[in-house]
């Protein structure tokens, strides 16, 4: 039998290659998840890049400095969009509600973290293997939620029981969240979003993660400019909003 030959795309393809290309498949699916919250791509690529600037601050901290390894942050980063795949499993009209959810329907919202944990777990029976890499990617997904006075969920975690991970990413959503326009609300300044994140301070976010946020709002501001959401975002989510609450009303 003759010998095929390979597809060239695919000839001399090294690890950096494929670690690139598993790169852009997680984050594309990391951008289904967040369209279903009628969110942007570039949602995604903003708390990535506030992640960074708060471990590289952190970094210099003592206590931080040998946990924050070159290698956790890479992977801290490289996990960050999957942190809201969980809210794939959330029906659209709680997901997508304007107002105020109901007593059950906030714990079916609440879900989301244990449904994408879930998930990963699952996978990774089926497939016989555990990789030390998903460790991070499964705090973020359980853990975002989690607040540092131990109100959270799902777990009610507090303090450093929380992953610092988790801790981190706690306070880049946040901040995303409330500068954010939304089809139901306009984002706020972010003077107003520091006054907001420094009064949670100890309650709902690590008082080091606010210290180092502080030290880095410039930071924070620039990335929030550089990957604005566009008209044709908002659009985007102004049309998907009409069409789950029309697919709802049908039902």
């Amino acid at each position: 039998m003759q010998a095929i030959d390979p597809p060239s795309t695919f000839a001399g393809s090294d690890a950096s290659q494929i670690q690139h290309a598993q790169k852009v498949l997680v984050f594309a699916l990391a951008t289904l998840a967040e369209q279903r919250e009628a969110d942007s791509e570039s949602h995604i690529l903003r708390v990535q890049h506030y992640v960074l600037a708060l471990t590289e601050e952190l970094r210099s901290k003592a206590i931080y400095a040998e946990y924050l390894t070159p290698a956790y942050v890479e992977t801290l980063h490289s996990s960050v969009p999957l942190y809201d795949m969980g809210s794939v499993g959330i029906p659209d009209r709680i997901l997508l509600k304007p107002g105020r959810l109901s007593p059950e329907e906030l714990v079916i919202m609440r879900s989301h973290t244990t449904i994408g944990h879930a998930a990963i777990e699952r996978a990774e029976i089926m497939l016989g293997h555990s990789s030390p890499l998903l460790t991070i990617a499964k705090e973020l997904v359980l853990s975002h939620q989690e607040k540092w006075d131990g109100s959270g969920y799902p777990q009610g975690l507090a303090g450093t029981a929380i992953p610092v991970s988790a801790r981190i990413l706690a306070l880049a959503d946040v901040y995303d969240a409330l500068i954010s326009s939304k089809v139901y609300k306009d984002g706020v300044s972010h003077g107003k979003a520091v006054e907001i994140i420094l009064s949670e301070r100890g309650k709902h976010f690590d008082p080091d993660v606010v210290d180092a946020f502080i030290e880095k709002q410039d930071v924070f501001q620039s990335i929030a400019r550089l990957y604005a959401d566009t008209e044709a975002d908002m659009q985007h989510k102004i049309e998907y909003m009409a069409n789950a609450i029309a697919e709802v009303a049908v039902l």
